[in-house]
């Protein structure tokens, strides 16, 4: 018995790893489209400097009340933002109400004061193309009165918004937005979600590399 042990724990248990890992990296390897052809954030505002294009972009709509959006701001910059922020391509831009630079002030400085936010991107726009933009993403959320999200979104490269189709908590199993008021799913769901991508980017980088050296 301590022999069968033994030859599990050294070659059995290894390969039933293994085996799980794989198809967790096949289930996960590729994440899901749900909407494309988003509107790029340059096209609504004049700073012709940030877009989506390019960028592995997290989105987010503080909207006008900085009392409400501060815990969402910090949640994100805490569990994704220093977490991404040195990796290529990745961007936070936070969509902002214009007329509302004072109330954000506060909290820009107090973000800055213990993270490098060269990778945040604050961005004021007026209110219909703030909803021109959120709309463009086809999500089945609204902006409230105060053009506040409580979720934050996960835009490609290619102005692509990616999410889930098989989450479990959502009742038809697609998941959008990811709320920014819950460290669980930030933590769990968002950051393996753009680790999903990080990988797919690394796999690609890859192949090109392979095909290159084939020519």
């Amino acid at each position: 018995m301590k022999k069968f042990w033994v030859l599990f724990s050294l070659f059995i248990l290894p390969l039933v790893f293994y085996i799980f890992l794989s198809k967790g990296i096949y289930k996960y390897s590729n994440l899901p489209i749900l909407t494309e052809d988003v509107i790029d954030i340059k096209e609504l505002t004049n700073t012709s400097t940030i877009s989506f294009e390019n960028h592995l972009s997290i989105v987010c709509f503080l909207g006008n009340d900085s009392s409400t959006a501060k815990g969402s701001l910090f949640n994100l910059n805490q569990t994704i933002y220093k977490r991404f922020y040195q990796k290529p391509y990745f961007q936070i831009i936070a969509i902002l109400p214009e007329g509302s630079e004072g109330l954000y002030k506060e909290a820009i400085e107090e973000l800055s004061a213990f993270t490098d936010i060269s990778k945040w991107h604050f961005v004021y726009a007026n209110s219909a193309n703030i909803k021109t933009l959120f709309n463009s993403f086809k999500t089945p959320f609204n902006l409230n009165e105060n053009l506040y999200s409580e979720n934050a979104y996960i835009i490609d490269m290619e102005l692509r918004l990616r999410g889930r189709k098989d989450d479990e908590d959502t009742k038809d199993g697609k998941l959008y937005g990811y709320n920014m008021k819950s460290i669980s799913i930030l933590k769990n769901k968002m950051k393996d979600d753009i680790d999903i991508i990080y990988y797919q980017l690394k796999k690609s980088a890859e192949k090109e590399q392979r095909r290159k050296r084939e020519i």
